[in-house]
């Protein structure tokens, strides 16, 4: 690049690094891509998700779920850094 000249995607990526809005856009990105990362049958009964202050907080009315989750906390931070591409998620809290 040019002297002074930044490409769009350099200029969003800035932008999106300062706005107000990342971490939402970061939570649902999160929720997106879930299923993936957890496979089809933990997606199914977690009933929401939502990440704030570096903590994800998973939902689910499912007790041997919850057991399950909470064994794999580490796994669950380290995955979702992964595809998030940096360190967000300091802490899994299931409720």
């Amino acid at each position: 690049m040019r002297h002074g000249i930044t490409s769009m995607g350099d200029a969003l990526k800035e932008f999106m690094d300062k706005s107000r809005m990342k971490p939402r856009l970061t939570e649902v990105r999160i929720q997106e891509n879930w299923e993936q990362m957890m496979g089809k049958t933990i997606s199914r009964y977690t009933e929401n998700i939502q990440l704030i202050d570096g903590k994800l907080m998973i939902t689910t009315t499912v007790a041997p779920l919850k057991q399950e989750l909470n064994y794999s906390k580490d796994k669950i931070i380290k995955l979702v850094n992964e595809m998030l591409g940096e360190k967000l998620v300091r802490e899994v809290i299931i409720r």
